[in-house]
């Protein structure tokens, strides 16, 4: 989600105004962010290897307030890579496996009768975390996939008619395997649509392989993971990624985008207003780890991918003509004109 490639020139920063992007954060801040995410970021890698823009879009996604969604082939690290964010940060973290059996009240908790006070009392489920890792999401019911719809977008949780509101920050890292299908249940697109971002975690390269060989077959390197940072200090940094600035060109391209996937008759679902606040937000997170207090248009165009693709569905002559969404998507970003703007 952080790649090098710049194809919009970085174009930079117009038409500013208060009113635009609200207060326009600091350099000091700007300096603690990559303080912090640099901590991260390399506590990460050293059980992560030869991954540094996957580990960044999984730090994108947690200063941005969103969720991710790991989905790739088994046994290339998508659990440690979530085991490893979450044991960096000293918070709450819960582990959820995902199974044919796992029902609702698993998920968001249930109201017990205490025999001693006569009264009910509710015992949390696994979602009240900070940092929840879900795994192998596809393989529980649908029905208990729905339990965490309203846990992602509203960060709260309703049982019994009564309200439970889940802590700051609050982060779901699922993952599911796309190529078993016997005994999985395929994400609904309300789901998907909860997710900032998909990412594939992909084999490592030979000279990162063989390092794995020496680091991991010793010892778990997990064990040894100390956490580097605090809830409090990524709520600092979620406030301090919510002040940089998105100029009304940038947000005017960032819905000409997803608007061009809604009409696109190669898609039978385009992207949704869901989705265009996740791709602002997510640019702002970028845009900031970059040490920079404003959105690019090329922040935007490279992260149309990790929060985009995943909610699209092809229409049927798409889907037999062999056109995947990614190349699908690739084109109409590529037809949307990048706006100019000088800083």
């Amino acid at each position: 989600m952080t790649g090098s490639r710049e194809p919009a020139g970085q174009r930079g920063r117009d038409d500013v105004d208060s009113s635009a992007g609200g207060t326009v954060t600091g350099g000091a801040d700007l300096e603690t962010l990559a303080r912090v995410v640099g901590r991260v970021r390399t506590n990460i890698e050293r059980v992560i290897e030869g991954k540094p823009d996957v580990v960044n879009s999984a730090l994108t996604v947690l200063i941005a307030e969103g969720h991710l969604l790991i989905e790739d082939v088994p046994g290339v690290g998508k659990t440690m890579l979530s085991k490893a964010l979450a044991r960096s940060i000293d918070c709450s973290v819960r582990r959820i496996q995902f199974t044919p059996d796992l029902l609702p009240s698993d998920v968001t908790g249930v109201s017990v009768f205490n025999q001693n006070t006569r009264e009910f009392e509710f015992r949390p489920g696994g979602i009240f975390a900070n940092i929840v890792v879900g795994d192998e999401i596809n393989r529980a019911s649908p029905k208990t996939q729905s339990a965490l719809l309203e846990c992602m977008e509203e960060r709260q949780v309703t049982v019994d008619n009564s309200t439970y509101y889940l802590e700051q920050p609050f982060m779901v890292i699922a993952t599911q395997n796309p190529i078993e299908m016997e005994g999985t249940y395929a994400l609904p697109e309300a789901q998907r649509d909860r997710f900032m971002a998909r990412v594939s975690v992909g084999y490592p390269v030979e000279a990162a392989e063989i390092a794995m060989l020496d680091s991991h077959t010793g010892a778990n390197p997990l064990d040894d993971l100390e956490p580097v940072t605090d809830a409090a200090e990524i709520r600092k940094l979620i406030g301090i990624v919510n002040q940089v600035h998105v100029s009304h060109a940038v947000q005017r391209y960032a819905v000409a985008i997803t608007a061009a996937t809604r009409r696109s008759e190669e898609l039978s679902l385009g992207a949704s207003p869901r989705a265009t606040l996740h791709l602002v937000r997510a640019a702002k997170a970028v845009a900031a780890m970059d040490n920079r207090d404003y959105v690019l248009p090329d922040d935007v165009h490279r992260l149309t991918r990790p929060v985009l693709a995943h909610r699209l569905l092809p229409s049927v002559e798409a889907a037999m003509s062999g056109r995947s969404t990614t190349a699908i998507l690739d084109a109409i970003v590529a037809a949307v004109a990048v706006p100019e703007g000088t800083r």
